[in-house]
């Protein structure tokens, strides 16, 4: 094959890949009114295999998110209560003794799903908050020293409340680096609420939503979008953005070189869901305040003042000269 029909081929398969997300994302739409950035970076997390960290208070679809986006995806899909008393086995899954084979058979937790939800993860204790961490960055689980694959794709959505604080367990920095993106949804506009009351009071939409794809057109669209081209000088920048958190005047710890990869892969799923086969600087700016900020620890001088990460990164953003091609 020459090098015209590789660029050709290339250029079909971003096509078919652009097409699928669009569909998908279009179908979650159906649900989320109003709130189509909110899906979109959804499903930016999907395809660059991570994981979304939901924060908000109650009501306002954090849970709706989750089922729309698994249920517009042919593919298993777990739903895990976090509570004080539930133990890392309840996750994980648990070795048991069968009687009448007389041997242990491993018995699997709601971990071995493709789309997991955490309901409310800040309600639990360290140990099984941590009993996430390999699941999330390894896909795998390790139980009795057997190590078990997780499904591909994999995601954990996580929902947590940040106006409860009793009886929480704050997500140490650890956990939150582990997260792709942590993102808030929001009240909807007025029309939109007027729309989700007529519409969800009647039927309900969820119950109506059918998928629009399945796990491999998902792992095809992951395998082509790491194509996609970042241009050296996006690179440096992207990489500048979060090397700056690090000497920031505000900043205590800041974004690791895990981060700059997060955002290396979110930034190709951008560019791949608007159709096109190369980053832009944009797609830099428009991800940086969603992938960045819960990754960073404030000094408590700054905390003091009200200033907040997203601060810092878009003061950031707005010091550092974009490049230009």
């Amino acid at each position: 094959m020459t090098s015209t029909e590789q660029v050709g081929t290339q250029a079909l398969d971003l096509h078919r890949v652009a097409g699928t997300l669009q569909a998908i994302e279009g179908n979650i739409q159906r649900v989320m009114r109003g709130k189509d950035r909110v899906v979109r970076l959804a499903l930016i997390t999907l395809l660059a295999e991570g994981h979304l960290l939901v924060e908000d208070v109650p009501g306002v679809g954090k849970t709706l998110l989750a089922k729309a986006l698994a249920r517009s995806i042919d593919c298993s899909v777990s739903r895990v209560q976090f509570t004080p008393d539930l133990l890392p086995s309840d996750v994980t899954g648990v070795t048991v003794y069968a009687p009448d084979t007389g041997a242990f058979a491993f018995r699997p937790g709601p971990i071995f799903a493709n789309v997991v939800l955490g309901d409310e993860i800040n309600r639990a204790g360290p140990k099984t908050q941590s009993a996430l961490l390999e699941a999330m960055e390894e896909r795998t689980v390790t139980i009795d020293g057997t190590t078990h694959q997780l499904a591909r794709p994999f995601m954990v959505i996580a929902t947590q409340n940040p106006i409860e604080l009793e009886g929480t367990y704050p997500l140490p920095e650890a956990q939150r680096d582990r997260f792709l993106m942590r993102i808030a949804i929001g009240y909807p506009h007025a029309d939109d609420e007027l729309e989700i009351v007529r519409t969800h009071g009647a039927t309900d939409r969820l119950a109506e939503l059918g998928p629009v794809a399945d796990t491999g057109a998902v792992m095809e669209a992951v395998h082509t979008i790491r194509e996609v081209r970042v241009s050296e000088p996006i690179e440096r920048y992207l990489i500048a953005v979060c090397r700056a958190t690090r000497n920031h005047r505000d900043v205590e710890l800041g974004a690791s070189p895990r981060a700059s990869l997060a955002l290396l892969r979110a930034v190709r799923v951008a560019a791949a869901i608007d159709g096109r086969d190369h980053v832009v600087p944009d797609d830099v700016k428009a991800l940086a305040g969603h992938v960045l900020p819960h990754r960073l620890i404030l000094r408590p001088d700054a905390e003091l003042a009200g200033t907040t990460a997203l601060d810092v990164i878009a003061d950031i953003l707005s010091g550092m000269p974009a490049p230009t091609e």
